[in-house]
């Protein structure tokens, strides 16, 4: 299935489950506000239901060995489906050209799972110190204890530095489309040709981009994951997760045997073991993720967080535009500030990434920057204290205005050698601009310098 998008920001696809919204005839505005819903299909609610029910009366023997034996959809029970969490499923998928979708308790649940499944039987994940430090963590502290090697690459800009880094043990390369919290742009596009010329997968995590500002699929992503947490769900009200699939990687493989080979819990109405290829050529890495890591680890999104996330989805465009502007508009003022060091944002003039920026973000760079604050952690702490609309929260993408100092909080597992890596001083402020007036954001942050600064 192609899933370029056509200028005007068209979505592409074919009608979706349960959808009486064709992704290839309407807008993406369209598709987050309808893809995924018929109403017809749900007591004619106008808005999705919330079915918060652990099980489901099955509709007689027949449809239950059709349903067990993955020969017929439909819900079992809340831990595998629901359908409220299959409208969101079906509409992340509709907004990213996709039917593949799986949904989760967490983006961390969504980022280990799909390292599992590309990794399983002891292979490795190939990455950069720029990561969300809990998802380096869990890649370098509890996968190992799993069977799960690493390699880091030194420079994380250079696309030949992950070529001369895969080994035969590569299962996957994984980074962030925009960082967090330095705001630096993977070239999607060139890490996935390195990629597919030794036959493995692109997983990016698109979390601060949201599909709005970015689909890595159409720039050569495998695998798409997200913390819907953020910017997705957008009032910091919901923790969920996200697992997509472009449905173009071959698998059959010898560096994927996980999904070539027939399991039991597979096996058709004849008792014939099948593998997740047979049931799913067009989608294996999400239905396998969902067969193996979901139903047995339990990472469950609930039906009401399904049901907040959704309510954010509607106001997507809406939001992520305003909060592009307003990240804009705080840059440009932080950068002229005298009492400010450096700042990281990827429109900026000499950040480095603006051809990047040009290519893969011509709606914005996301919601998200940081600024390096004179004085140490002496002058970030009055900082963080004077400051009266920005919270200190350890979120993003939230509608109100956000703050934090990463290295003591939400990046406190990277060592010294990985902050040096990654080029985060123990002086970084990270900002997550939200919805508020941008001129009353500036005016906080003045008087919060001021403070700072008369003190010193």
């Amino acid at each position: 299935m192609s899933t370029e998008q056509s200028p005007d920001n068209q979505a592409s696809g074919n009608t979706f489950p349960g959808n009486t919204f064709p992704s290839n005839q309407w807008d993406f505005d369209t598709l987050s506000v309808r893809a995924g819903y018929d109403p017809a299909q749900h007591l004619h609610a106008s808005s999705v239901p919330i079915y918060e029910t652990a099980s489901y009366v099955l509709d007689g023997a027949d449809a239950a060995d059709a349903m067990f034996r993955y020969e017929q959809d439909g819900p079992i029970y809340s831990r595998l489906s629901n359908p409220t969490v299959s409208v969101l499923q079906d509409r992340l998928g509709a907004l990213h050209g996709t039917p593949s979708a799986l949904v989760l308790s967490s983006g961390m649940a969504a980022v280990s799972y799909a390292l599992l499944n590309a990794a399983d039987r002891g292979g490795s994940i190939l990455t950069n110190y720029r990561l969300y430090g809990g998802s380096l963590d869990t890649i370098t502290h509890v996968l190992p204890h799993l069977g799960i090697s690493f390699d880091i690459v030194d420079d994380a800009d250079d696309p030949e530095a992950y070529d001369r880094a895969i080994t035969d043990r590569t299962r996957a390369i994984f980074v962030e489309s925009i960082s967090n919290p330095q705001t630096a742009i993977a070239d999607i596009e060139a890490l996935a040709e390195v990629a597919h010329r030794h036959g493995i997968i692109l997983i990016v995590d698109n979390t601060v981009a949201t599909p709005y500002l970015l689909n890595p699929f159409d720039h050569g992503a495998d695998v798409v994951v997200y913390s819907a947490t953020k910017a997705i769900s957008g009032h910091g009200t919901a923790i969920a997760g996200a697992i997509l699939e472009s449905g173009r990687f071959n698998y059959r493989t010898d560096r994927y045997p996980q999904f070539s080979e027939p399991a039991w819990v597979l096996r058709d109405l004849n008792d014939v073991p099948r593998s997740i290829l047979d049931i799913a050529p067009q989608a294996p890495f999400t239905s396998r993720a969902k067969a193996v890591y979901l139903s047995y680890l339990g990472a469950t999104l609930g039906p009401f967080d399904a049901f907040l996330i959704l309510n954010g989805l509607e106001t997507l465009t809406e939001r992520v535009d305003k909060q592009v502007s307003n990240a804009e508009a705080v840059a440009r003022f932080l950068q002229s500030h005298d009492h400010v060091e450096w700042v990281d944002y990827p429109t900026l003039p000499g950040s480095g990434y603006e051809d990047l920026a040009r290519r893969y973000l011509p709606r914005g760079a996301g919601s998200i920057l940081s600024f390096g604050l004179e004085g140490g952690d002496p002058a970030i702490r009055r900082f963080i204290d004077a400051v009266r609309l920005f919270s200190y929260q350890a979120n993003i993408g939230d509608a109100k205005s956000l703050i934090i100092n990463p290295v003591r909080t939400t990046h406190i597992e990277l060592d010294d050698k990985a902050l040096a890596n990654i080029q985060l001083p123990g002086n970084t402020i990270r900002l997550s601009l939200g919805l508020e007036n941008p001129r009353d954001l500036i005016a906080d942050l003045e008087q919060a310098f001021e403070a700072t600064f008369a003190e010193a």
